[in-house]
């Protein structure tokens, strides 16, 4: 796959999804800097974490109730903003995208701890944000669809009308927004889960994710074909005239 394909799927990822973010592993630090992108050539192994020792990372459009138990005239709900932060009272602006409702808590008890005697705080979410995922490429139905619990990359594709008959399924690519401007690229071969019992290279997608199956090589070949010998060139196929095509120049 080349890098004109990734980067313009990693652009499609910014327009389709933006401000998603993902599930973080239960403990993990919300000051850690961001993954760094695994390099285009590089399969990305889904993570063996269990999804129910995962917690709920906040994104844009929660809403998030505040609750101070000692200074309840602080108490307020507040949406998290396009640019993922949040204002509240005294402590002015802070980011919430990208941290955990445990974190949020954490960040504020320290904050408060500068300007009240107990600061005894709690961050509740109210109400989330739609969450869904896009698959596109060689599938059927193409678009975005909700981002179920257990939904796999398999499943997300028979969700979209199936795989077309030009679709390459050893390649199909996963992008995930890890909190940067560049996505987690990932890429499974899905041919040998639907052929061999034993393999098990689908994994569970994360809200946001999007999904992106490529044509194959011979598939491309006809398209260019269609698009520019059958539809540019005004000459019928009935006149005597053909056309040669290799389809495997490695023989």
């Amino acid at each position: 796959m080349n890098k004109y394909l990734i980067s313009l799927l990693s652009l499609l990822y910014l327009i389709s999804v933006p401000g998603c973010v993902t599930l973080q592993p239960t403990g993990q630090a919300t000051t850690d800097p961001p993954k760094t992108p695994v390099a285009d050539n590089t399969v990305a192994q889904a993570s063996s974490e269990p999804e129910e020792n995962r917690e709920y990372v906040l994104q844009e459009g929660d809403i998030v109730e505040i609750k101070l138990f000692y200074n309840p005239e602080l108490n307020e709900a507040v949406t998290i903003r396009p640019d993922g932060k949040i204002s509240l009272q005294l402590v002015d602006e802070l980011i919430a995208v990208g941290l955990t409702p445990a974190g949020l808590d954490r960040v504020l008890t320290e904050k408060y701890s500068k300007l009240l005697l107990r600061p005894e705080v709690a961050v509740i979410v109210r109400e989330f944000s739609s969450q869904k995922i896009f698959v596109g490429g060689e599938v059927k139905d193409p678009g975005l669809f909700p981002a179920t619990n257990r939904l796999t990359v398999l499943q997300a594709i028979f969700q979209a009308g199936g795989y077309t008959n030009t679709a390459e399924l050893t390649n199909v690519v996963v992008l995930r927004n890890q909190g940067s401007d560049k996505p987690l690229f990932m890429k499974l071969n899905l041919i040998e889960d639907l052929t061999d019992p034993g393999k098990n290279n689908d994994f569970l997608l994360k809200p946001c994710d999007v999904v992106f199956v490529p044509m194959t090589r011979i598939g491309r070949l006809n398209q260019f074909v269609d698009q520019y010998i059958e539809k540019l060139i005004p000459i019928s196929k009935h006149f005597g005239f053909t056309y040669v095509y290799e389809l495997n120049p490695s023989k």
